[in-house]
Protein backbone atom coordinates (compact mmCIF):
# COMPACT_ATOMS: atom_id res chain seq x y z
CA UNK A 1 0.00 0.00 0.00
CA UNK A 2 1.37 3.40 -0.98
CA UNK A 3 0.76 6.47 1.21
CA UNK A 4 2.35 9.67 0.00
CA UNK A 5 6.10 8.89 -0.34
CA UNK A 6 6.12 5.64 1.71
CA UNK A 7 5.28 2.03 0.91
CA UNK A 8 3.66 -0.23 3.51
CA UNK A 9 3.05 -3.98 3.68
CA UNK A 10 0.33 -5.94 5.48
CA UNK A 11 1.28 -6.53 9.11
CA UNK A 12 -1.85 -7.44 11.15
CA UNK A 13 -5.00 -8.50 9.29
CA UNK A 14 -8.46 -7.39 10.38
CA UNK A 15 -9.56 -10.81 11.66
CA UNK A 16 -6.58 -10.96 14.02
CA UNK A 17 -7.27 -7.39 15.23
CA UNK A 18 -10.91 -8.23 16.01
CA UNK A 19 -9.98 -11.46 17.83
CA UNK A 20 -7.48 -9.58 19.98
CA UNK A 21 -9.95 -6.79 20.76
CA UNK A 22 -12.42 -9.44 21.97
CA UNK A 23 -9.78 -10.78 24.33
CA UNK A 24 -9.00 -7.29 25.69
CA UNK A 25 -12.74 -6.60 26.15
CA UNK A 26 -13.17 -9.83 28.14
CA UNK A 27 -10.34 -8.88 30.50
CA UNK A 28 -11.82 -5.42 31.05
CA UNK A 29 -15.32 -6.85 31.63
CA UNK A 30 -13.94 -9.25 34.24
CA UNK A 31 -12.15 -6.44 36.07
CA UNK A 32 -14.79 -3.68 35.90
CA UNK A 33 -18.22 -5.34 35.60
CA UNK A 34 -19.71 -3.71 38.72
CA UNK A 35 -17.78 -0.44 38.79
CA UNK A 36 -18.47 3.13 37.71
CA UNK A 37 -16.34 3.28 34.53
CA UNK A 38 -15.54 5.99 32.03
CA UNK A 39 -13.63 5.08 28.88
CA UNK A 40 -11.50 7.91 27.49
CA UNK A 41 -10.49 7.47 23.86
CA UNK A 42 -7.43 9.30 22.57
CA UNK A 43 -8.11 10.93 19.21
CA UNK A 44 -7.50 10.67 16.37
CA UNK A 45 -5.81 7.30 16.21
CA UNK A 46 -7.89 5.30 18.70
CA UNK A 47 -11.31 5.95 17.17
CA UNK A 48 -11.59 2.51 15.50
CA UNK A 49 -10.25 0.66 18.55
CA UNK A 50 -12.67 2.56 20.83
CA UNK A 51 -15.62 1.75 18.59
CA UNK A 52 -14.87 -1.96 18.22
CA UNK A 53 -13.92 -2.45 21.89
CA UNK A 54 -16.99 -0.69 23.30
CA UNK A 55 -19.34 -2.75 21.13
CA UNK A 56 -18.24 -5.68 23.32
CA UNK A 57 -18.57 -3.95 26.71
CA UNK A 58 -21.94 -4.96 28.12
CA UNK A 59 -21.99 -2.99 31.37
CA UNK A 60 -23.08 0.60 32.04
CA UNK A 61 -20.26 3.04 31.25
CA UNK A 62 -19.49 6.53 30.05
CA UNK A 63 -17.42 7.33 26.97
CA UNK A 64 -15.45 10.49 26.29
CA UNK A 65 -12.52 11.60 24.15
CA UNK A 66 -9.43 13.73 24.41
CA UNK A 67 -7.03 14.81 21.72
CA UNK A 68 -3.29 15.20 22.08
CA UNK A 69 -0.55 15.47 19.47
CA UNK A 70 3.07 14.33 19.56
CA UNK A 71 3.91 13.05 16.06
CA UNK A 72 5.16 14.71 12.91
CA UNK A 73 5.61 12.38 9.94
CA UNK A 74 7.00 9.05 11.16
CA UNK A 75 8.53 10.10 14.48
CA UNK A 76 7.57 11.56 17.82
CA UNK A 77 8.47 15.19 18.42
CA UNK A 78 9.17 14.49 22.09
CA UNK A 79 6.58 17.12 23.02
CA UNK A 80 2.92 16.43 23.73
CA UNK A 81 0.31 19.11 23.16
CA UNK A 82 -3.23 18.96 24.58
CA UNK A 83 -5.67 19.86 21.81
CA UNK A 84 -9.00 18.78 23.36
CA UNK A 85 -9.24 18.12 27.08
CA UNK A 86 -11.56 15.95 29.14
CA UNK A 87 -14.80 17.67 30.15
CA UNK A 88 -16.44 14.81 32.12
CA UNK A 89 -16.44 14.64 35.90
CA UNK A 90 -14.20 11.67 36.72
CA UNK A 91 -13.88 12.02 40.50
CA UNK A 92 -14.26 8.60 42.13
CA UNK A 93 -14.76 6.86 38.77
CA UNK A 94 -12.63 4.16 37.22
CA UNK A 95 -10.99 5.69 34.15
CA UNK A 96 -9.72 3.50 31.33
CA UNK A 97 -7.73 5.37 28.70
CA UNK A 98 -8.08 3.78 25.26
CA UNK A 99 -5.02 4.24 23.05
CA UNK A 100 -4.27 3.03 19.54
CA UNK A 101 -0.56 2.65 20.26
CA UNK A 102 1.86 3.21 23.14
CA UNK A 103 5.46 3.66 22.12
CA UNK A 104 7.67 6.11 24.08
CA UNK A 105 5.07 6.64 26.79
CA UNK A 106 5.39 10.44 26.66
CA UNK A 107 1.80 10.87 25.49
CA UNK A 108 0.53 8.61 28.27
CA UNK A 109 2.51 10.50 30.91
CA UNK A 110 0.90 13.75 29.70
CA UNK A 111 -2.57 12.18 29.71
CA UNK A 112 -2.02 10.83 33.23
CA UNK A 113 -1.05 14.32 34.43
CA UNK A 114 -4.19 15.75 32.74
CA UNK A 115 -6.52 13.20 34.36
CA UNK A 116 -5.02 12.07 37.67
CA UNK A 117 -5.39 15.45 39.41
CA UNK A 118 -9.21 15.04 39.13
CA UNK A 119 -9.04 12.15 41.63
CA UNK A 120 -10.43 9.11 39.79
CA UNK A 121 -10.81 5.88 41.79
CA UNK A 122 -8.41 4.23 39.39
CA UNK A 123 -6.66 5.05 36.14
CA UNK A 124 -5.56 2.37 33.68
CA UNK A 125 -4.70 2.12 30.00
CA UNK A 126 -5.86 -0.27 27.29
CA UNK A 127 -3.84 -0.06 24.10
CA UNK A 128 -4.32 -2.01 20.91
CA UNK A 129 -0.57 -1.84 20.20
CA UNK A 130 2.43 -1.52 22.53
CA UNK A 131 6.10 -1.08 21.67
CA UNK A 132 7.89 -2.20 24.88
CA UNK A 133 11.35 -1.59 23.39
CA UNK A 134 10.52 2.08 22.75
CA UNK A 135 8.78 2.68 26.09
CA UNK A 136 10.39 5.20 28.47
CA UNK A 137 7.27 6.30 30.35
CA UNK A 138 6.02 5.88 33.89
CA UNK A 139 2.65 4.28 33.08
CA UNK A 140 2.70 1.14 30.89
CA UNK A 141 -0.65 -0.09 29.61
CA UNK A 142 -2.43 -2.69 31.73
CA UNK A 143 -4.38 -4.11 28.77
CA UNK A 144 -2.42 -4.75 25.58
CA UNK A 145 -3.67 -6.19 22.33
CA UNK A 146 -0.35 -6.69 20.53
CA UNK A 147 3.24 -6.16 21.59
CA UNK A 148 5.15 -5.11 18.48
CA UNK A 149 8.71 -4.09 17.58
CA UNK A 150 9.61 -0.45 17.03
CA UNK A 151 8.35 -0.39 13.42
CA UNK A 152 6.31 2.46 11.94
CA UNK A 153 2.76 1.29 11.26
CA UNK A 154 -0.44 2.67 9.74
CA UNK A 155 -4.03 1.61 9.35
CA UNK A 156 -6.94 0.88 11.64
CA UNK A 157 -6.87 4.45 12.93
CA UNK A 158 -3.11 5.03 12.75
CA UNK A 159 -1.83 7.42 10.12
CA UNK A 160 1.08 8.67 8.10
CA UNK A 161 0.69 12.37 7.32
CA UNK A 162 -3.03 12.00 8.29
CA UNK A 163 -3.61 9.28 5.63
CA UNK A 164 -4.18 5.55 6.04
CA UNK A 165 -6.46 5.65 9.10
CA UNK A 166 -9.42 4.18 7.20
CA UNK A 167 -8.11 0.65 6.58
CA UNK A 168 -9.36 -2.41 8.45
CA UNK A 169 -5.87 -3.94 8.53
CA UNK A 170 -2.60 -2.66 10.01
CA UNK A 171 0.44 -2.15 7.74
CA UNK A 172 4.10 -1.61 8.50
CA UNK A 173 6.62 0.51 6.67
CA UNK A 174 8.49 -1.50 4.04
Amino acid sequence: MQIEDKEFELYIPSAEIQKTISSVAERIKNDYQDKDVIFVGVLNGAFMFVSDLLKQIDFKCEVSFIKVASYEGTSSTGKVHELIGLVNDIKDKHVIILEDIVDTGLTLDKIYSMIDHDKPSSLEVASLLYKPNAFNGKHPPKYVGFEIPNDFIVGYGLDYMEYGRNTVDIYKLK
